[in-house]
């Protein structure tokens, strides 16, 4: 039972030596609770009441307390943090899928490390095993693990995972995302719909924008049998990932030089799209009377665009919010009852198309 008279203690902790650095006991004591209930309060701010919540947090503020996490880790077998493994932190796309994972999992008293594993000569196999040796709770990770090191090594770790933003048939442990065929497919038969038939396409290179592209162009000679089966047949621009506005306008210039007659492109990219709608307007080309232009990611700006783009909406904050969600109940012992969640994407219809 708390002892409220214990509030009334010096304002600063004892030190038992020069310099030492305030405990969970010294909070404790100065916040008139148990330590056990500070812990609760610091790793689980349900589990107490908010007076107490209120009480402790103010302790911790005037002393400086910082808890112990390596000893806490050894005590619970717990680090209450869970690592997130991205291809590029300047990459707008993920932005909303990691400020979900960062507020669902704070809001359990898990913090997110964040790491960024590149896209060419990926990074991902050093970065894993830095990540395992520091025993998280969890690790998101961005896309299917390809590598087959990397497999073994977080199968081995029995650490939680969630892969994201792919579906595969063989996921590691849980998964949260989408087909990226089915989303070429998807645009291929919405420009073909719109009366597009000089369809084009600008691809980063990555493995995912690769896939997805290949399904793009296959599904529009499926469309129209008179191109033949060939893929090159559909005129594309790869260019290296991450994407860029400067991307974007030089493909289009690159596109128009090989085949002027282009009359619709899909850019893996919003920041790309953009980059077709400036070099478009740079050169004349009126969107989206000549020319359909489609984007991918419905990033905040894609709307007040002039026109305002069509794009792939990805909802990149049920994909964090619920790869938090998976994690903690993996991290607490509950049974995860749907471990493969295919979010879906939406073509959103703007003025660009």
């Amino acid at each position: 039972m708390e002892n409220p008279a214990q509030k009334d203690v010096p304002a600063t902790p004892r030190k038992s030596r020069k310099g030492a650095t305030p405990t969970v006991r010294d909070v404790a004591r100065l916040a008139g609770v148990a330590p056990m209930s500070v812990s609760r309060a610091l790793n689980n701010p349900d589990s107490v009441s908010p007076e107490i919540l209120q009480r402790v947090r103010e302790v911790v503020d005037r002393v400086g307390y910082v808890p112990n996490l390596l000893a806490g880790g050894l005590a619970s077998k717990k680090s209450r943090m869970v690592a997130a493994v991205v291809p590029t932190i300047s990459g707008s796309v993920f932005l909303e899928m990691v400020q979900a994972l960062t507020d669902g999992l704070a809001a359990r008293g898990y913090q997110l490390m964040l790491g960024q594993a590149g896209y060419e000569n990926s990074r991902e196999d050093a970065l894993l095993e830095a990540i395992i040796g520091r025993r998280p709770d969890g690790v998101v990770l961005t896309g299917i693990m390809r590598s087959e090191q990397g497999r073994r090594r977080l199968l081995a770790s029995g650490i939680p995972v969630v892969e994201t933003w792919d579906l595969t048939d063989s996921p590691i442990d849980m998964l949260v995302g989408f087909s990226h065929e089915q989303i070429g497919k998807a645009v291929a038969e919405y420009l073909h719909g719109r009366g597009r038939r000089r369809i084009a396409a600008i691809s980063a290179d990555d493995e995912r924008a690769v896939r997805r592209n290949r399904q793009f162009a296959d599904t529009v000679l499926a469309l129209q049998p008179g191109l033949g089966t060939d893929r090159a047949a559909v005129p594309t621009c790869i260019v290296p990932a991450p994407t860029s506005l400067g991307s974007g306008r030089a493909s289009l210039r690159e596109l128009l030089a090989r085949d002027p007659g282009i009359d619709a492109v899909f850019c893996s990219s919003d920041m790309m799209a953009q980059g077709v709608l400036l070099e478009a307007l740079a050169l004349g080309v009126r969107v989206p009377e000549q020319l359909a232009v489609v984007g991918l990611g419905d990033l905040a700006f894609s709307r007040d665009l002039h026109p305002p783009l069509t794009t792939v909406r990805i909802d990149g904050t049920a994909i964090g919010s619920t790869a938090a969600q998976l994690i903690i109940d993996r991290a607490e012992g509950r049974p995860v009852e749907e471990p493969v969640r295919d979010v879906g994407f939406v073509i959103v219809e703007r003025g660009s198309s």
